[in-house]
């Protein structure tokens, strides 16, 4: 295994090289056209869940080799989150900018005014698809087909069988096989695993596309929660010891539970079905005589979310410390850059789109900040400038200053302190001597330190004032683009921490065409016999006693709705309970 700190040059090549190579019997002329792209992204996936990055103990055969082929970018950086990640991953922006600023809680719909990557690259003419997870909107005007997708095959909100997932989520302990999916946003029943099944149809869109430039984005759910495995590859890791081969100093500092151990065999054997599908795919490359002239990228979204070998960095999912947002970055384009290659420049989710605009010759939106810059001129051996990159993650906005980080050059300030501490009670670490951040050097460098924190309240202050943050995304209901409409949990707002509950008060933000319309509300359980169901748009408030037996749905017919931007509040009463549905279908009739 390579280290990841060593550094080796580059071998540059002109971006138009022309080059004939032998794939089988078939003969290519690479760059005679735009490269095609492949991204391919994971859950939850640790740096440390795979061979090459020193674990011993998880079967990635596929990945490892796939890594020594590519350019390794080794400080590769992303959010401390999955929606947040994925917004930046889309169009090169903050997520704040975005309007994406959580996993849930109606924080993870993305602005329809964004541009992202896909239709960056359909304007010149790609074909692109999504496989897997999207999590930036689950109703018009969000979805991927909205936001320049020409296929589609996605679960809805932010994990298969999570309360936003509602056409899974009561198969519970198996939502991960034979899943109802949604297709071009169209519901539809699928035989198999869920990974196993974005790959293929990934791989059946890459065949119908070949031919032509394609942008295909293949965004696996999986090692995320619920850890869900055929028992072939469970059967892998049943007996592992998680310790064996691995220099205890890089293990978690806390011992870990049975069921971290457990957790992480069960995470492991995920991984390695990812890997032999990562196979699969490159396998169809290398046979449709492609694989020269096509861009393919593995990533994952931000750390594990679980205790377990992370090659020493501080720190989860969640978190701002580098075990958080340092993920594996590994970019292969045989006919353009020369493999096994290790970039040590940091690079961020935000570069990816003006770099893959630079390589594909598509231009960038000229009306908006893009945050991120090609990391191209890197690659040709040149020194990037040092820039900020900010990190934090709490559920609504930014907090002064909890779980808060700026990095420039070597430095990162860390707040993990109040709103009105003082630059003493911040960390301050030096990255290039101290990778895992173990020796604050706060106290010995407080000018510094103050100089970081001035530049942090700057992103605080401009983030936070992000129209799209100030004017949140709203759904809209009553248009010919998608009806019925599905108001899910995961959209829902209100009360923070909204989740499966049954007593709780919420509402979804919407923009509602006038009309008639049939309601259904479906609530986790059987609501109470002799209750009332209201529903709050405004000044305007509907409400209906019930007098059936406990049932788990509720229907209105023909309800005239007014038109307007409004907090839809239902929720069915009884005595001082009152119940929130689990999701509520919207048909406009009229």
């Amino acid at each position: 295994m390579k280290k990841s700190e060593n550094i080796i040059k580059f071998i540059y090549l002109p971006l138009f090289l022309m080059t004939v190579v032998s794939t089988g019997c078939q003969k290519q002329e690479v760059n005679s056209k735009p490269p095609n792209v492949i991204l391919v992204i994971t859950d939850d996936q640790g740096y440390g869940d795979m061979g090459y990055h020193g674990n011993p103990n998880v079967k990635t055969p596929t990945l490892d080799a796939f890594a020594r082929e590519s350019v390794r970018f080794n400080d590769f950086h992303v959010s401390p989150v999955c929606a947040p990640t994925r917004s930046s991953l889309m169009t090169g922006r903050y997520s704040l900018r975005t309007g994406v600023r959580d996993t849930y809680n109606g924080g993870a719909i993305m602005a329809s005014s964004e541009i992202t990557l896909a239709e960056i690259l359909k304007k010149i003419n790609y074909k692109t698809g999504i496989f897997g997870k999207w999590h930036l909107g689950d109703n018009y005007p969000s979805r991927p087909t909205d936001q320049g997708f020409d296929e589609s095959l996605i679960h809805l909100a932010g994990g298969m069988g999570q309360v936003g997932d509602f056409t899974n989520f009561f198969k519970k302990e198996t939502s991960y096989f034979d899943p109802v999916l949604w297709h071009n946003n169209e519901q539809k029943p699928y035989q198999g695993y869920c990974s196993d099944i974005f790959t293929d149809q990934a791989i059946d869109f890459i065949e119908k596309n070949h031919k032509e430039p394609f942008f295909c984005y293949l965004s696996f759910n999986a090692p995320h929660t619920p850890l869900q495995v055929p028992d072939k590859y469970y059967q892998m890791y049943k007996d592992t010891d998680l310790s064996q081969g691995i220099d205890p100093t890089l293990l978690p500092s806390s011992p870990m539970s049975e069921k971290n151990k457990e957790d992480a065999r069960r995470v492991y054997a995920m991984v390695s079905n990812i890997d032999d599908n990562l196979n699969k795919l490159l396998q169809k490359l290398k046979s449709l005589g492609i694989e020269e002239n096509t861009i393919v990228i593995f990533m994952t979204d931000n750390g594990p979310q679980q205790p377990r070998y992370l090659g020493g960095m501080k720190g989860r999912k969640s978190s701002v410390y580098r075990g958080g947002i340092r993920v594996p970055f590994f970019m292969r384009y045989p006919a353009k850059y020369k493999g096994d290659q290790d970039m040590d420049q940091m690079a961020a989710h935000i570069d990816i789109v003006p770099t893959i605009s630079e390589l594909c010759g598509a231009p960038l939106p000229t009306d908006r900040t893009i945050d991120g810059r090609s990391f191209l001129p890197a690659l040709r051996g040149e020194t990037l400038a040092n820039r900020s990159f900010f990190s934090y993650w709490t559920r609504k906005f930014p907090e002064m200053y909890n779980n808060i980080a700026l990095q420039k050059g070597d430095y990162k300030l860390v707040g993990k302190t109040d709103f009105d501490a003082p630059i003493g009670e911040f960390e301050l670490y030096n990255l290039r001597k101290d990778p895992g951040e173990q020796v604050n050097l706060l106290m010995q460098h407080k000018e510094k330190a103050t100089v970081l924190k001035k530049e942090m309240d700057g992103y605080i202050n401009e983030l936070g004032r992000s129209k799209n943050l100030v004017n949140p995304p709203r759904i809209s209901v009553g248009t010919p683009h998608e009806n019925p409409v599905y108001l899910n949990r995961n959209d829902a707002g209100g009360e923070r921490g909204v989740w499966s509950q049954e007593n709780i008060f919420s509402y979804w933000k919407v923009a509602l065409e006038e009309g008639e319309y049939n309601l259904k509300f479906k609530f986790v359980k059987p609501i109470p016999q002799g209750g009332k169901m209201s529903l709050e748009l405004g000044q305007r408030i509907h409400q209906k006693n019930n007098a059936q037996e406990a049932v788990d749905e509720l229907e209105w017919q023909n309800i005239s709705l007014p038109q307007g931007s409004f907090d839809f509040t239902p929720f069915y009463s009884k005595g001082r309970s009152r119940y929130f549905p689990f999701w509520v279908q919207i048909t406009r009739v009229n």
